[in-house]
């Protein structure tokens, strides 16, 4: 049985989320996002998930109630992504553009890790769950996680995996000096932003020289984030001597002190 159209629609906006787009047209009539899908008939513990994945009966049901076409709301699902964008790819919001969020939105490349300013108004993006005032983020700092941002997105799109590998090794590093647990794609989608920039600020100092950087950031590490540094370059034995070997004849040039 087809549900009933809504009285009210709403027109989707370019980079909408489908998620985002339903949240606008339940506040358009007066319910929530629960409600409405209840409404449709589609299981509300889909929640999200619809963004990435929405079958034909779905769709049908949806475009009915809003009165759009079902290739219209197809529209506001992720496209065909390659193996390297989905892993970048947040599955749930973790950051938004409070100026636009105020609006209702929820744009699709605010999931994506290496997006840093939002593509509509040019704020910069906050993480969602993060600390939203008082934060005492350097501009330098800043300045350096958009550069990174911005090669992790080219390293994102290329077709060979070389330069994803190296970003992520970046991140890796940033990591362990920073005692923070799991796998990259976590620091990069962090709720933190501390965390995140930092990360994002090493991809970008990664590009020039990064076995020296690494070599002067080893030196002032716990033995906890050296641990940390060994389990995560595992298989990167010579990237570790060459460090290591950098670090070592650092320290003998600087004398005792310094080391």
């Amino acid at each position: 049985m087809t549900p009933r159209p809504l009285p009210k629609t709403v027109a989707p906006l370019p980079d909408e989320l489908l998620s985002g787009w339903l949240s606008r047209l339940a506040a358009a009539n007066y319910c929530d996002h629960a409600e409405l899908l209840a409404h449709i008939e589609i299981d509300t513990t889909h929640g999200t998930a619809l963004d990435f994945s929405i079958d034909a009966a779905a769709a049908e049901k949806i475009a009915s109630t809003a009165r759009v076409g079902p290739d219209v709301v197809r529209s506001l699902t992720f496209p065909a992504m390659t193996p390297r964008e989905a892993l970048l790819t947040a599955q749930i919001p973790f950051q938004h553009c409070p100026q636009c969020a105020r609006e209702g939105l929820s744009l699709r490349h605010w999931r994506r890790a290496w997006a840093f300013d939002c593509q509509v108004c040019g704020t910069r993006l906050l993480q969602t769950l993060g600390k939203t005032g008082g934060e005492q983020i350097s501009r330098k700092l800043k300045y350096r996680a958009r550069r990174g941002a911005e090669i992790l997105e080219h390293a994102a799109r290329s077709r060979g995996p070389r330069q994803l590998r190296r970003a992520m090794r970046a991140v890796t590093f940033a990591m362990s000096l920073k005692g923070c647990h799991g796998k990259p794609l976590f620091a990069l989608h962090s709720h933190k932003p501390e965390v995140r920039l930092f990360c994002l600020a090493a991809i970008d100092a990664a590009q020039s020289r990064p076995l020296i950087k690494a070599a002067i950031s080893s030196s002032g590490i716990d033995d906890y984030a050296k641990v940390a540094l060994l389990r995560a370059f595992e298989k990167e034995q010579r990237l570790l001597a060459a460090v290591d070997h950098i670090a070592q004849r650092r320290a003998r040039s600087k004398g005792p002190m310094t080391a």
